[in-house]
């Protein structure tokens, strides 16, 4: 409950938070999107990847995000396969690690979390150009929400994000998770969490230094508003792509990586570095998951997982990573 109390620190938590997708680090050419249309009613997604060692299997699926918002989805083979499963490995996450009656001391610290320090506006923090664009993108999506000003880039990134591809009429995803969690519990089917827990010493005291620790999310904002500028089009191509489990569409159109720019803003902050349990969350995520999948495998018949697509597909694929290890990994048809 209190770890999403943080939400400063969530962004921190590369390995899978809030379902957005990281993109190729070059974006790739491009054909026109001209697909406008979103799919509605029910629909499959992608294939699952097969991970095999000996006669043990773990199928993985990949997630996506953003999503059609009226999309139902459903996949016959992820329910055929999670009936045979005996472990299901949750997504990878890294989380703060704080106490519930610890939490509770550190709800007025949390007040004003998102503004700048010392009452700066985005006008005051942003180059000139930058507020220039983000003018005519905060009319149309958000409107006279002068509140907004006083936040620092990151947050007002990711409202103003949220609100455009609510207008775009996609959605974070979320469903999709909820329904496997659903399946799971129904079938009371072994949860394995993957991820890890950081250590917070002193919570309240990190929240002070957030409060006053000037960020070089600048870059963040301005990737975000270039995805919004010309990216809409695209967006709806790629998530009716995943729909109909497209995955060669997806990997086609190559867009602004405003997730790493908005994570590196958040990891590169003095008030992150100087701790030693908040560094390398990357690389600990994976060996995590990797570690929890190696014993998942060993030990069952047939395993689940989650993943980010590009956490499959991408530079630095989880998959890759357990074939070097001796896996064998076969993509979707």
């Amino acid at each position: 409950m209190f770890e999403r109390l943080l939400p400063a620190l969530c962004l921190v938590l590369l390995a899978s938070p809030a379902w957005s997708q990281q993109a190729d680090e070059a974006p790739a050419e491009a054909e026109p999107a001209t697909e406008k249309i979103l799919l509605v009613g029910q629909r499959p997604g992608p294939g699952l990847w097969k991970v095999s060692k000996d006669d043990h299997v773990m199928w993985v699926f990949g997630t996506y995000s953003p999503l059609p918002e009226k999309m139902d989805w459903r996949s016959q083979q992820v329910e055929a396969i999670l009936a045979q499963s005996q472990e299901y490995l949750a997504p990878p996450v890294a989380r703060a690690k704080v106490g519930f009656f610890r939490g509770l001391t550190l709800l007025p610290s949390l007040i004003g979390l998102k503004k700048n320090p010392d009452g700066a506006t985005l006008h005051d923090v942003l180059p000139a150009d930058v507020y220039a664009r983000w003018q005519p993108l905060k009319a149309k999506y958000l409107g006279d929400d002068d509140d907004i000003e006083r936040e620092r880039p990151i947050f007002a990134a990711q409202t103003l994000f949220a609100a455009g591809l609510k207008q775009a009429g996609l959605s974070k995803g979320f469903e999709v998770i909820r329904k496997i969690d659903g399946i799971v519990k129904q079938r009371k089917i072994k949860v394995t969490e993957t991820g890890i827990k950081l250590e917070m010493d002193d919570p309240a005291k990190m929240m002070k230094e957030f409060k006053k620790s000037p960020l070089a999310d600048a870059a963040c904002f301005s990737k975000t508003l270039a995805r919004l500028e010309g990216d809409i089009d695209a967006m709806r191509v790629r998530a009716n792509a995943w729909a109909k489990g497209d995955l060669e569409a997806i990997q086609k159109l190559g867009y602004a990586d405003q997730e790493s720019e908005c994570g590196d803003a958040m990891l590169n902050a003095d008030f992150v570095k100087s701790r030693s349990g908040f560094q390398n969350i990357k690389q600990r995520v994976l060996a995590a998951w990797l570690e929890s999948a190696e014993k998942a495998i060993a030990a069952n018949g047939t395993t689940f997982a989650t993943l980010q697509l590009a956490d499959i597909v991408g530079p630095d694929s989880y998959l890759t990573a357990l074939k070097a290890k001796g896996y064998q990994v076969e993509s979707p048809d």
